[in-house]
């Protein structure tokens, strides 16, 4: 499959996750198998401003490619400047947030907030896709509430204006991330447009994958929540879809062990070992879940401040699991 003129290998995507899906991580996740990554989300107004946490979230790197930067806000003129100035990390395409519900960011008119104004949607995409080379995609949701549900119309107004695909959450703003997805929007997204779409929502394993993409019709599965702590998701998804429904068996302890430290040790290099270690706290109680003594590993994950800590907490995983064979009332919690 194709995204413009960047050619995709395989069926599954990153989800952009503020504050997890750093340069880091998405290491980790390509080197499991996703198909194309998309970076944190990049305030367009602060790139007018030289902001460098902003500049920070869009670094790329050689070996975590197709990435995506996705960029927020609601004046086609400002997104336009930001798209040219992040150009020079040369993103292999620029994504537009049409779908974050977040207060902070569909109260300030951006995000999902962009889905009431269809009409300011398309002068987005129209103004971006003229300031830059690259394709432009676009990330929507089902609508802004149920009593609005206009995914349809918004990918159609995207498309015209020059986006090369859609990702489509099956879920409203309102809902933010709770109920359940509503596939029906995304296989009524592709049906109506003629660019690739990306569907997402309640993508959890291998299976749910493969089910969203037969009962839809979409060309891609986006993950985001099931990969919190779990990249191994993106090789199962890959099995599965191309080795005749092969399942997986989930990572041995001493892999998960290797993957945790790796991911760990890249983080603090590229952020110091006390910013690395205060984000790592996350990222490692979401490994540990469960692995037997889930529940006083993850505790102490939250106490982490040096990558000494880290070993030695990862020594003592590693001894609590190497014979495990079952699972402990309430690991699992």
């Amino acid at each position: 499959m194709k995204i413009g003129d960047i050619e995709i290998r395989g069926k599954a995507v990153l989800a952009p996750m503020a504050g997890v899906t750093d340069l880091a991580y998405r290491h980790i996740c390509m080197g499991m198998g996703a198909s194309l990554c998309v970076t944190e989300m990049v305030s367009a107004k602060a790139m007018q401003f030289g902001d460098r946490k902003s500049m920070d979230i869009a670094a790329l790197e050689d070996a975590s490619r197709p990435t995506a930067i996705q960029i927020f806000g609601d004046d086609p003129s400002v997104m336009a400047a930001a798209a040219r100035k992040l150009m020079v990390n040369n993103p292999d395409a620029i994504d537009i947030n049409m779908g974050c519900p977040v207060p902070k960011i569909a109260g300030n008119n951006s995000g999902a907030a962009l889905m009431k104004r269809p009409e300011v949607c398309g002068e987005i995409v129209n103004a971006v896709s003229e300031a830059v080379s690259v394709p432009i995609t676009v990330k929507i949701r089902a609508g802004w509430d149920s009593d609005s549900i206009n995914a349809v119309e918004i990918a159609r107004i995207c498309e015209d204006a020059g986006a090369a695909a859609i990702t489509v959450h099956g879920r409203t703003k309102t809902q933010m991330y709770s109920g359940k997805a509503d596939w029906e929007i995304i296989k009524a997204v592709k049906s109506a447009v003629s660019v690739p779409v990306i569907g997402n929502g309640d993508v959890t394993d291998a299976q749910s994958a493969c089910l969203m993409l037969d009962r839809t019709g979409c060309d891609m599965v986006m993950v985001g929540r099931a990969a919190l702590g779990n990249p191994w998701i993106f090789r199962e998804i890959s099995a599965y879809l191309t080795e005749s429904c092969t399942i997986l068996p989930p990572p041995a302890i001493s892999e998960r062990i290797v993957v945790i430290k790796r991911h760990m040790d890249m983080l603090c290099a590229r952020k110091g070992e006390n910013r690395g270690m205060r984000e790592a706290r996350k990222h490692v109680a979401w490994y540990f879940r469960g692995l037997r003594g889930a529940a006083d590993f993850r505790r102490r994950a939250g106490e982490l401040s040096k990558l000494g800590d880290l070993d030695i907490l990862l020594r003592d995983v590693y001894a609590a699991n190497f014979y495990a064979t079952d699972f402990e009332e309430g690991d699992l919690q």
